[in-house]
C-alpha cells in the first residue's frame, strides 16, 4: 500500500499527536467519536513463547521496504500484472518471516545465520521480481522508478525497533499527522514495561538458554505486553475539529449493514491484490456486498446482494478481523492468513458496527463515483512508520477524550473496545483508484479544506465496538490479550489496523447520500 507524498518528520515531530475528532450521539446511547480527518495521512511450527528483557537484541522480525509505496504511475494495462508480483513480494516475506520465527536454534549458534540464510535468498528473490516488475512496466510504454532496484534489501528488526515509529521514553507515543499539519499531542500513556519487554502467552516455544526467544502473543508474533495500556492512565488527547463556514455540509447518512453475523470471511483483498488468493494474508470481516473476494469485478459487485437494510448500498465495507488470545483457535487455523501465518485465536465479531457519511465543515460535498475505491490506515506501519496509519482504539466512556493509534486499550470494568476509522474525504474528481491506490483520493487540510483541486465527498467514518474481557499486564507479560489480524512480520502492532471500501450504489443513492449531507439532514 502506497502514501501520498509528503515531507519526512523531524525528531522533534515524532511527539504524539493527535486526530481531530468531532462528537455526536451514535447508536445505543454510545459516544461516536466521528473523525474529520486521518491521524496520519501523507501450519507452520509454533512460534509461541514470552520475549523478555535478555531477548530485546534478538531478531523480532524482518522488515522490506513497501514497493507499492514506490508506484504511483503505473499504466492501466500492467496494473493488473503488477498487483500479482506485488502480492509475490508478500509471500516472500511471510515466507522468510516464518524461517526467521523457526530458526532461533540456528541463529544463536551463528550470528551470521539471518543474513546468510535469510536475508541474502530473499533479497536475491526480490531482486528477480523487481526485475519482472520494471518490464511489465515498460513493456506498456510506461516508466518504472529508477531506484526500484534499491527496494531489494531486506533488514532484520530488533524488538526495541518494532515500535512502529514510536518513542519509547516511558510513555508510549505515536505519530498523528494531518496534511502536513500538526494537530495536537497524543500522547499515549501508561508505564512501559522497562525498555519493551514484550510477553504473551507460553505457548510451546523455543527455549533459549533459558529465555523464551520469540515476540509474544499465542503464536510468538505478538502482540506483546507493550502493545496494551490501561486507557485510564491516558492522558486525553481529542482535539476539537475545524470550525464549520456558512458553506459547511453538516448532514449525516447512516447505512446499516450488520455486522457480520454471517461470518462472511476470507484472506483476499480485491482492491490491492486482485486475483490473487490470500493476497492479504490475514482475515476479513466483510459486511455489505456479499460477493467479494480476489476474483470479483465492478460487474461482481452488482450482483452480488447486499447484508445493508437499504438494498440499494451494495457497496463492501471490509476490515482485518480482531481476536482474542486465549489459547483457543477458530476455524481457520491450520489455514494460510489464519494459524498458518501466526494469527490466532478466537475470532470476535463485532457487538456493533456503524457506519455513517458525514459532510465537510467548509462545503459542500458532490457524490462518490461508482466503484470508487478507498483504503485507509496502513497494514505495514512496522516497515513504513506512521506516515498513514490511521488507526483510532478506544473504549465507551473515553472516545470523545482518549483515541490511541500505537497501543491497545485496556478498558475498566463496564466499557468495550471500539474501533474508529475515518476515511479520506477528498477525491481528485476523476479516477476511483490509483496505482497505490491512494493518490486518487487525500485527507482534507487542518482547516477542512481539499487541496490540489479536489473535491469534498461524503466522509465515510466507522465504529466497531466488541466485548472483550480486559487482558491483564504483569511483569512484562501479557495474557488473554486481543489483537488486529495482519502481515505475520507486522507483529500485529494496533497502529497496523486498515479499513477498506469500495463504494457500490444503485437506484441513485450516491446522490441521496451527498443531497442529505449538504441538506443538514440525518438520514438512514
Amino acid at each position: 500500500m502506497g502514501r501520498n507524498t509528503r515531507k519526512r518528520r523531524t525528531p522533534l515531530a515524532t511527539k504524539a499527536i493527535a486526530a481531530s475528532a468531532a462528537l455526536a450521539l451514535g447508536g445505543g446511547g454510545l459516544i461516536w467519536a466521528n473523525f474529520y480527518a486521518s491521524a496520519h495521512e501523507s501450519n507452520h511450527q509454533s512460534w509461541g513463547g514470552n520475549q523478555t528483557k535478555a531477548a530485546t537484541a534478538q531478531v523480532a522480525t524482518i522488515s522490506c521496504p513497501d514497493v507499492g509505496q514506490k508506484l504511483t504511475n503505473v499504466p492501466n494495462q500492467a496494473r493488473g500484472e503488477v498487483a500479482g508480483e506485488l502480492s509475490n513480494l508478500d509471500r516472500q516475506i511471510t515466507d522468510a518471516y516464518q524461517r526467521l520465527a523457526t530458526t532461533r536454534d540456528a541463529q544463536t549458534r551463528d550470528t551470521s545465520f539471518v543474513q546468510n540464510s535469510i536475508l541474502q535468498p530473499l533479497q536475491d528473490r526480490r531482486k528477480a521480481i523487481l526485475d519482472r516488475i520494471r518490464l511489465e512496466i515498460t513493456r506498456v510504454g510506461g516508466t518504472a522508478p529508477g531506484d526500484l532496484d534499491t527496494l531489494a534489501t531486506c533488514t532484520a528488526q530488533n524488538a526495541n525497533q518494532t515500535t512502529g515509529g514510536q518513542q519509547q521514553d516511558g510513555q508510549q507515543q505515536g505519530d498523528q499527522q494531518q496534511g502536513g499539519q500538526q494537530q495536537g499531542d497524543q500522547q499515549q500513556g501508561g508505564q512501559q514495561q522497562g525498555d519493551q519487554q514484550q510477553g504473551g502467552q507460553q505457548q510451546g516455544g523455543q527455549q533459549q538458554g533459558g529465555q523464551q526467544q520469540n515476540n509474544g502473543g499465542q503464536a510468538g508474533n505478538g502482540p506483546a505486553a507493550a502493545d496494551f495500556v490501561d486507557i485510564t492512565k491516558v492522558q486525553a488527547n481529542v482535539q476539537a475539529k475545524p470550525s464549520k463556514s456558512g458553506n459547511a455540509s453538516t448532514g449525516t447518512f447512516t447505512t446499516r449493514c450488520g455486522v457480520n453475523a454471517n461470518k462472511n470471511h476470507n484472506t483476499d483483498n480485491v482492491i490491492v491484490a486482485p486475483g490473487v488468493t490470500n493476497g492479504a494474508h490475514h482475515l476479513h470481516d466483510y459486511v455489505g456486498n456479499q460477493k467479494v473476494n480476489a476474483f470479483s469485478s465492478n460487474n461482481t459487485f452488482l450482483q452480488g446482494g447486499t447484508s445493508c437494510q437499504n438494498k440499494n448500498d451494495l457497496s463492501s465495507y471490509y476490515w482485518p478481523v480482531v481476536r482474542v488470545q486465549d489459547g483457543s483457535q477458530d476455524f481457520d487455523q491450520n489455514a494460510d492468513g489464519g494459524g498458518k501465518e501466526g494469527n490466532v485465536g478466537k475470532i470476535l465479531v463485532p457487538a456493533q458496527a456503524q457506519i455513517k457519511y458525514v459532510g465537510s465543515p467548509t462545503s459542500k460535498v458532490v457524490a462518490m463515483p461508482q466503484f470508487l475505491r478507498i483504503i485507509t490506515g496502513d497494514a505495514k506501519t512496522t516497515t513504513n512508520g506512521l506516515a498513514n496509519a490511521n488507526a483510532h482504539w478506544s473504549c465507551t466512556g473515553f472516545e470523545n477524550k482518549v483515541q490511541l493509534t500505537t497501543q491497545y486499550p485496556i478498558c475498566p470494568q463496564g466499557s468495550k473496545v471500539v474501533r474508529t476509522f475515518a476515511f479520506q474525504s477528498c477525491w481528485d474528481g476523476q479516477n476511483v483508484d490509483s496505482a497505490n491506490h491512494r493518490t486518487h483520493v487525500a485527507f482534507a487540510d487542518a482547516n477542512g479544506n481539499c487541496q490540489n483541486g479536489f473535491k469534498a465527498i461524503p466522509q465515510l467514518t466507522m465504529r466497531l465496538v466488541y466485548n472483550i474481557t480486559p487482558p491483564t499486564v504483569q511483569n512484562g507479560q501479557v495474557k488473554n490479550a486481543y489483537a488486529v489480524d495482519g502481515f505475520p512480520e507486522q507483529l500485529h502492532k494496533p497502529s497496523t489496523d486498515h479499513d477498506d471500501f469500495i463504494s457500490v450504489t444503485t437506484g441513485g443513492l450516491a446522490g441521496k447520500i451527498a443531497n442529505c449531507v449538504n441538506r443538514g439532514q440525518n438520514c438512514a
